[in-house]
């Protein structure tokens, strides 16, 4: 996995990984840090012979005419590494000067002659003002790379209180070296007394351009060593045995793996977006926010995963020998040199309150003008269309489900099914939504016999039929291996006995897809067959659940001696459990078109506007942390959108998404209730912040609860193994 998207991405990568195996192995990094101070790496050279120095760069001061995108590709394999020395100040401070026009230092930063220095905040540094010159007196932060740098970046606080930034040559400057928590790449601080500057050495670049550009490749870094966290304590959990099992078996390893894994990819989404802001022709203000994001993001995330890190590993994690530490010290030391998680995420709602939004489009390829024309005249007919015979005309030709083969669908293609998406929305056109049947239909299309096809699939895309689900039973949740539901072979048919639960829609539904036992001797899973049932006309008892909401959505439904049809047989029995996981290869692609934000995060800031008073400087915060998850869950959208139009496969971020996606939203509402105060304590108010709260709690039980899902996560992704079999 890396930030970038394009094969020439992973291949950069892969490039850097093995370059870093080479020149800075353990045996570098040991070195650095029994060093008693830091000296300029002698790989140095190396690394500015294969461009990386000038990589985001013009050609003609040095670098490789590319952009921040690859340059943070860069960034975060070397902090995979923990390779020495202060590439990231002097890639920032060469982003920076080249922002601010600045370009007679450039080709040095590029070729490896300078070494860049940067500082994020003031400390002590202030700027005056008069008479024409500008100095700078008093004594700094913490420099980043400041034992070695040639060319300091640094913050000062000017007369008015705004932030500025200076750059200063080293040799006019009086530098100390700093104990450092991060004992690879350390840190300076330096002192100045009046110090003039000469003209360009004040840059004339708004703050939070500077802050944006050290924002993205900071999130960058935090994402390398949020990775290399992850996969070393997988790694571990896969081979490390207590009480008789690997750890990796025990559901607490397990789950904290699987969060570490969900924290590292919105590290790497947000440090993704952030450099890409910065490379598009976008406003400012849109940047700043993709840039404050990450800020706010990825260098929390590494330090919560390198902590978790050494959790995993035990007693040896916490050893001087093993680089746990390393990655550690590193992560915290980006954390508070960038500025607190809390001040980021500040931003990050000032800027939302004040209208920024990040749009999140992708640009499709050329042939998609011709799809529109297209689809643009085959919708025509139905703008005269209203109600049923709209819809029925939309099924008819395919938009109920496009990404079905023909002739349900229109078998269309990821390019096709956006350019769709897209017409559809723009003549206000709505197919029939099947619910339930979106997952049916495709299950019966790929093991259905022909009549069942045409009994069922028409009209189903029409709407004349609606499906709910009878999978779960009172002792079988998640656990579908465990159902006992009981089908008997009898004359012509089945006779079903048994109960299920939780089924949405079982009063209103047409038919309903049921998973019952047919044979009992064989392997759980192997006995399951899939049933097609008549919910109208079956004789089944439906019994509505009182839901905490006060409302009855869910039912039980019990089924004794229920018949069923040979014909409503799907697949042969024992199918049941391969049909129950059926996917098709060309599933669905989407790309919402609401706020980046999602209707949740909007929701949230629609109420902050309610609010009687301003957001105090915690609510600020909170509700910053509420929209960097809305827009990270976006951007894992995004790529999972970008992968299938380049026919890839899906990344971890489609496998996260549902994890994070139903955590935000049951935030949005806990914040909402905590922000109405007393009044959202009074019962019986309608769709209210009260009433989502509750109705959000099923999220992360409906559908596969949370548990199962880290499990699912940590298993196929990180690659843990199974839990035991009952009894082992």
């Amino acid at each position: 996995m890396t930030i970038g998207m394009s094969d020439a991405d992973r291949e950069l990568r892969d490039s850097v990984r093995g370059w870093a195996a080479r020149h800075a192995g353990p045996t570098v990094i040991r070195e650095a840090v029994d060093a008693k101070t830091e000296t300029r790496p002698v790989f140095w050279g190396s690394l500015a012979e294969l461009g990386l120095l000038g990589l985001h760069l013009p050609e003609e001061f040095g670098g490789g005419g590319y952009g921040l995108v690859e340059t943070a590709v860069v960034v975060e394999e070397l902090g995979r590494a923990m390779v020495p020395g202060p590439f990231l100040p002097t890639v920032i401070v060469s982003a920076v000067l080249h922002e601010a026009g600045r370009t007679a230092e450039l080709p040095g930063l590029a070729d490896g002659s300078l070494f860049g220095a940067v500082s994020l905040q003031p400390g002590g540094l202030r700027l005056t003002r008069g008479g024409g010159t500008v100095t700078l007196s008093g004594t700094s932060s913490h420099i980043l790379g400041g034992q070695v740098g040639d060319l300091f970046l640094l913050a000062a606080t000017d007369i008015t209180g705004d932030l500025a930034f200076v750059v200063v040559p080293r040799d006019r400057l009086e530098v100390t070296e700093l104990p450092s928590h991060d004992v690879v790449r350390r840190n300076a601080e330096v002192t100045v007394d009046g110090l003039a500057l000469a003209d360009g050495e004040v840059l004339e670049l708004d703050s939070r351009q500077v802050q944006g550009v050290a924002a993205a490749l900071f999130a960058a870094e935090a994402s390398g060593l949020a990775d290399w966290a992850t996969t070393t304590a997988a790694d571990y959990a896969r081979v490390r045995r207590q009480f008789g099992r690997v750890i990796g078996q025990f559901q607490g390893v397990k789950h904290k793996a699987a969060r570490m894994l969900a924290l590292t990819e919105q590290a790497r989404v947000t440090a993704w977006d952030a450099a890409r802001a910065l490379d598009e022709d976008t406003d400012d203000r849109e940047a700043s926010l993709a840039a404050a994001v990450a800020a706010a993001v990825a260098p929390e995330a590494a330090f919560q995963v390198t902590k978790d890190c050494i959790q995993i590993l035990g007693g040896i994690g916490y050893t001087w020998e093993h680089d746990a530490h390393l990655y550690l010290r590193r992560a915290q030391s980006l954390r508070i040199l960038l500025g607190s998680t809390a001040f980021w995420r500040r931003r990050v709602a000032q800027l939302t309150l004040g209208g920024v939004r990040r749009v999140l489009s992708v640009e499709l390829p050329a042939e998609a003008e011709q799809i529109r024309t297209e689809v643009r005249t085959e919708l025509a007919p139905a703008l005269d269309l209203e109600g049923n015979a709209r819809k029925a005309y939309l099924a008819e030709k395919g938009y109920t489900a496009p990404h079905l083969p023909a002739p349900w669908g229109k078998g269309a293609d990821a390019v096709t099914q956006l350019v769709i998406a897209q017409e559809l929305r723009a003549a206000q056109v709505t197919p029939h939504d099947m619910i339930i049947g979106n997952w049916v239909i495709p299950t019966l299309i790929a093991h259905g016999d022909d009549e069942q096809l045409q009994r069922f699939v028409p009209p189903s895309l029409r709407g004349d039929i609606v499906w709910c689900q009878l999978f779960s039973e009172p002792g079988a949740g998640s656990d579908l291996a465990a159902l006992s539901t009981k089908a008997t072979k009898v004359d012509g048919g089945w006779k079903l006995n048994g109960q299920k639960v939780w089924t949405s829609m079982a009063r209103t539904a047409d038919w309903g897809i049921c998973l019952a036992r047919t044979d009992a001797d064989v392997p759980k899973h192997k006995g399951l067959s899939y049933f097609l049932i008549d919910i109208k006309n079956s004789g089944l008892d439906i019994r509505p659940l009182r839901e905490i909401t006060g409302e009855a959505l869910f039912n039980e439904v019990f089924f004794d001696d229920v018949f069923v049809p040979d014909e409503c047989l799907l697949g042969a029995p024992g199918d049941g459990w391969k049909l129950a996981r059926t996917t098709l290869a060309n599933e669905r692609v989407s790309l919402s078109n609401d706020s980046s934000l999602g209707s949740g995060g909007e929701a949230l800031l629609d109420l902050a506007a309610e609010l009687p008073s301003c957001l105090d400087h915690e609510q600020l915060a909170v509700l910053g942390k509420v929209l960097c998850d809305a827009q990270s869950g976006g951007l894992m959208g995004l790529r999972t959108t970008l992968r299938s139009l380049t026919g890839g496969q899906p990344g971890a971020e489609s496998s996260i998404s549902k994890l994070l996606g139903v955590e935000h939203i049951q935030q949005v509402w806990e914040v909402a209730m905590d922000w109405a105060g007393p009044s959202a304590l009074l019962g019986d108010q309608g769709r209210s912040a009260t009433r989502m709260f509750l109705s959000s709690q099923n999220l992360s039980i409906a559908g596969g609860t949370t548990n199962v899902q880290l499990n699912i996560i940590a298993e196929r992704i990180l690659g843990l193994p199974r839990d035991p079999e009952p009894g082992t």
